[in-house]
C-alpha cells in the first residue's frame, strides 16, 4: 500500500543556507557581468613586464660570470702555454747535464754527484752544501738552475689547476643564470599564451607603436657632453629598431649593457661589460637637469639597466625581450644616476 505520509519539508536552517548561497551565486555573476574585461590582460602585462625585468637583472649576472669566465680562461690558456714552455726549457738543461753525465760514464769516471740529475730532485742534494765542493762550478750551476726551473713549473702548475677550478665553478655559475634567465622567459610567454589572440596582438601593436614613434622623438638642443659622447650616440642612433637580445653585444642585437659598450668603443673608448660596473666607467651626474647627450644613464636601485642620454628628457637604450632599441622618456624608469664617460 502506497505512504500517504507528507514529504519531509526541508528544515528553516537548511532553507536559510540554501537562500544564502543562491544569493552569491547571483552576486558573483554580477560582478562578473560589470567587470573590467581588460583588468586580466592589465595584470598579465603587469606581470610580464615584472619577469622582463628580472630577466634582464639575471642578465647582468650573467654578463659579469661571462666576462669572469673569459678572463679565467684566457689566464688559463697562458698558464698552461707557459707550463708546456717551462718544461722544454727544463728538458733541454737536463739533456744538457745528462752529456756530461754520459761522458763521465763513457770515461769510467762518473761523478756520483752527477747521478743526482737522474733522481729528478736536485733541490735535496742541493741543500747539502759539503756536496757541492764534489761539483764543477758548471755542474753546480746547471743543478742549481735546474732545481729554479722545476720549483718555477711547479708553482706555474699548482696555480693553473687553481684557475681551472674557478673557471669551472664560473662555468657552473653561468650555467646557472643561463637556467634563471630562460626560466622568466619562459614563464613570461606562459602568461602571454594565457591572452587571447586579440590581447596579444594588441600588447604588440602597442610595443610596436613605442618602436615607431622613435623618428618623431624631440630632442631638444642639448649639446653633447664631450666629442666622444655625441659619437657613442651616433653609433646607438644608427642601432634603432635593432632587437633586444640577452647576453648580445651587437652588431645586429644588444641587451642594455651591450648597447652602451658597443656604441662607446665605436667612439674609440672602452667599456666594462655590465651596467654595474660601467657605473664607474666616468665621473657621476646625480641630477637628471645636469645630463648631457651622450652620457651614460643609471636606473634602478641595483644598477641592473642602463642606456645613453638622447635629451630633452630623453633615453636611448635596448628596454626589454620583445623590444627594439628605441628612445624613452627618462621617467619611464627609476633614475639613479648618469655617468660622463
Amino acid at each position: 500500500m502506497a505512504s500517504h505520509r507528507r514529504p519531509k519539508q526541508p528544515s528553516r536552517t537548511r532553507v536559510t543556507v540554501l537562500t544564502a548561497t543562491a544569493a552569491a551565486a547571483v552576486a558573483l555573476s554580477s560582478q562578473a557581468a560589470h567587470a573590467d574585461p581588460s583588468q586580466s590582460k592589465k595584470d598579465v602585462k603587469s606581470e610580464v613586464d615584472k619577469l622582463y625585468g628580472e630577466a634582464e637583472q639575471a642578465t647582468e649576472k650573467y654578463n659579469g660570470v661571462k666576462e669572469q669566465q673569459d678572463k679565467l680562461q684566457k689566464e688559463v690558456d697562458d698558464l698552461q702555454d707557459k707550463v708546456a714552455r717551462g718544461q722544454g726549457d727544463l728538458n733541454q738543461l737536463r739533456k744538457g747535464l745528462g752529456a756530461i753525465a754520459s761522458g763521465q760514464y763513457r770515461s769510467g769516471s762518473i761523478d756520483p754527484s752527477v747521478q743526482l740529475f737522474l733522481s729528478g730532485d736536485p733541490d735535496t742534494y742541493l741543500e747539502k752544501a759539503a756536496t757541492l765542493d764534489q761539483l764543477s762550478g758548471k755542474q753546480a750551476e746547471q743543478l742549481r738552475t735546474i732545481a729554479d726551473k722545476q720549483r718555477q713549473l711547479a708553482q706555474e702548475r699548482a696555480e693553473a689547476a687553481s684557475k681551472i677550478q674557478d673557471l669551472s665553478e664560473a662555468r657552473k655559475s653561468l650555467g646557472d643564470k643561463k637556467d634563471e634567465i630562460k626560466g622568466k622567459l619562459a614563464k613570461a610567454q606562459e602568461l602571454l599564451n594565457t591572452l587571447t589572440a586579440k590581447e596579444r596582438a594588441a600588447m604588440q601593436a602597442a610595443d610596436d607603436r613605442a618602436n615607431r614613434s622613435n623618428g618623431r622623438v624631440n630632442l631638444g638642443d642639448d649639446v653633447p657632453a664631450s666629442q666622444r659622447g655625441a659619437a657613442a650616440l651616433a653609433a646607438a642612433q644608427s642601432k634603432i629598431g635593432s632587437p633586444y637580445v640577452w647576453g648580445a653585444t651587437g652588431p645586429s642585437s644588444f641587451d642594455c649593457s651591450g648597447l652602451t659598450s658597443w656604441a662607446y668603443a665605436q667612439a674609440g673608448q672602452s667599456l666594462p661589460r655590465t651596467s654595474q660596473e660601467q657605473a664607474n666607467a666616468g665621473t657621476r651626474i646625480g641630477s637628471e637637469s645636469a645630463l648631457k647627450p651622450g652620457d651614460l644613464v643609471l636606473f634602478y636601485g641595483d644598477l641592473h639597466h642602463i642606456g645613453l642620454y638622447a635629451g630633452n628628457g630623453t633615453v636611448l637604450h635596448a628596454p626589454k625581450p620583445g623590444a627594439a632599441v628605441r628612445y624613452e622618456s627618462i621617467n619611464n624608469m627609476p633614475f639613479q644616476f648618469g655617468v660622463r664617460v
